[in-house]
């Protein structure tokens, strides 16, 4: 038990946690950052061996209930289609991402006023953009300047090349006459601030052994502990407590022994991505608040929004070289980012164009459907495969939906006897029409760019990993759980800077955006001090 306050405690050493506890350190208040998970060793990433494939769909899967790493908690998704994906351990979720690193378009911040769905944001990409500037420089962003999709932006690191698998889809978008761009890619093409450059692996997913993807444990966390803050591994917390004012005034948490313990802080800040945030606030229950802290607007865990994928994936006759560069950086498109009414449903999408599968994943996913036989002619149709497939995926902006939620299990629990999150989620009509109409377009560009043989899949099953708006912003207390700086209204010393305060979620992965939010959100803190709780 430590009675003696901390300034400021983090909870989550992700994404934001990292970014806000770096931003923060300038203060030389005394800064504490908990997290759940261990320090990652890149020795013992998949990527180190020639079992890579096998790994990755195992103590390295998305999902923490098929990884069951003791660091790990639960989640029951069994009532939705889309599975929930995230990662413990100092530098989260950006472990395991694939380093794809667009920003949220301007539009994305004026849905209500554009198209009469969702709400506005409470702030603008305007007022973002130093911050996504500021973040392109901490990660280390490779990106090829120009792109017409978006106002202009810096380019930190020349893009990632696109090689032969890119420039074949890139001919069947042209042909088409519809946009495409090389990825901006948290990734270094080059030697960039200690970090190696990319040296073409392919895996990203299962964490860089070479250190050149932009995970927060080699990008902000080494410059946040030189400026002295202080991370704590393996401290799982299960509540934020409060005073008698009620003001937090510190949280309840497990040592990496099981032994329950408290940490006074003066400043607490959320950071555990959109279901685990909600889930600690949802335990955080009190006199004050009976249905969770910072939940006078029973909007905590509300407005859940995944991201639905589709998968389109195409056979050709030449070798694409697919399996060599990032498995999820290459090009994409945003022909179809903005909403047009013809198309019968509202807002837009990414294309993300994949590269190829690795030897063993196209054996056994080509077994699986069908397409490569036991015995006689296995060799022969493992051969028209290998090497010869590509694809792309459909990011499709979820709209929120009250009835998709975050609440607790009332049966499952952590290793540490927390009630684990349930995730309730149904698809929308009008995520259904967008997958529609995504996979058709997908399917289109692949035959343009040579394809001979074309399939599509949607909603893809194993991609929860974009997790947004359990605990949204806005400037009205009723409709909202943080103000538009990340505060909570209803707890002053309470911030939330994850994914859980996004209004609306774009068509892109939203990694780039929670950690510019976080860094806005650090500058507001610092520029307000001395009227902090006001």
């Amino acid at each position: 038990m430590s009675d003696q306050p901390v300034d400021v405690l983090i909870i989550g050493a992700g994404a934001s946690g990292a970014a806000m506890a770096w931003s923060l350190a300038d203060t030389r208040m005394h800064i504490v950052c908990m997290e759940q998970g261990d320090w990652m060793n890149p020795a013992d990433y998949p990527t180190t061996g020639k079992d890579w494939e096998v790994r990755q769909g195992a103590e390295y899967s998305f999902s923490p209930n098929k990884r069951g790493r003791v660091t790990d908690y639960p989640v029951n998704d069994d009532d939705s289609p889309i599975k929930i994906a995230n990662f413990n351990g100092v530098g989260g979720g950006t472990v395991l991402y694939a380093g794809h690193f667009p920003r949220l378009h301007p539009s994305d911040f004026r849905v209500r006023s554009l198209d009469g769905v969702a709400d506005d944001w409470p702030l603008d990409y305007q007022l973002l953009e130093p911050y996504f500037t500021e973040n392109d420089r901490m990660m280390g962003v490779a990106a090829l300047a120009g792109d017409p999709a978006y106002p202009p932006k810096p380019a930190v690191l020349p893009p990632v090349p696109i090689g032969k698998l890119g420039e074949t889809l890139a001919r069947g978008f042209n042909k088409l006459g519809w946009h495409w761009w090389p990825s901006d890619a948290a990734i270094a093409t080059r030697p960039y601030e200690g970090r190696d450059q990319c040296a073409n692996l392919g895996p990203c997913i299962s964490g860089c052994s070479q250190g050149a993807k932009a995970s927060t444990d080699i990008t902000y966390w080494p410059a946040a502990i030189r400026a002295g803050v202080e991370l704590r591994t393996r401290c799982r917390v299960r509540e934020i407590t409060l005073d008698e004012k009620g003001m937090a005034n510190g949280v309840i948490y497990y040592d990496a022994d099981g032994n329950e313990q408290f940490q006074a802080a003066y400043i607490v800040i959320l950071a555990c991505n959109g279901v685990g945030t909600p889930r600690i606030l949802l335990n955080s229950r009190s006199e004050r608040f009976p249905d969770g802290l910072a939940n006078s607007s029973g909007l905590v865990g509300k407005n859940l929004m995944l991201h639905p994928y589709a998968s389109v994936q195409g056979v050709f006759d030449e070798p694409l070289d697919g399996y060599i560069g990032p498995a999820g950086c290459c090009i994409w498109s945003q022909e179809f980012y903005e909403t047009d009414a013809d198309r019968g449903y509202l807002r837009g999408y990414t294309m993300e164009i994949t590269r190829g599968r690795g030897a063993v994943t196209t054996a056994t996913a080509g077994m699986a459907a069908g397409k490569i036989p036991w015995g006689a002619g296995h060799h022969e149709a493992y051969g028209q495969l290998f090497n010869k497939t590509a694809g792309m995926v459909v990011i499709c902006e979820d709209l929120p939906e009250l009835h998709n939620q975050v609440t607790l299990d009332p049966v499952l629990k952590d290793s540490d006897g927390i009630p684990a999150p349930k995730v309730s989620y149904t698809l929308s009509e009008n995520s259904r029409q967008m997958l529609n109409h995504g996979m058709e377009r997908g399917k289109e560009i692949l035959r343009a760019a040579g394809a001979r043989e074309v399939t599509a899949d949607a909603p893809m099953a194993i991609a929860g990993w974009h997790l947004m708006g359990t605990a949204r912003m806005g400037t009205d207390p009723a409709t909202s759980v943080v103000n538009e700086w990340c505060r909570s209204h209803d707890v002053k010393n309470l911030f939330i800077v994850d994914g859980s305060v996004f209004v609306t979620s774009g068509g892109v992965n939203p990694t780039s955006t929670i950690q510019a939010i976080a860094l806005y959100a650090a500058d507001n803190i610092k520029k307000r001090l001395t009227e902090l709780f006001d």
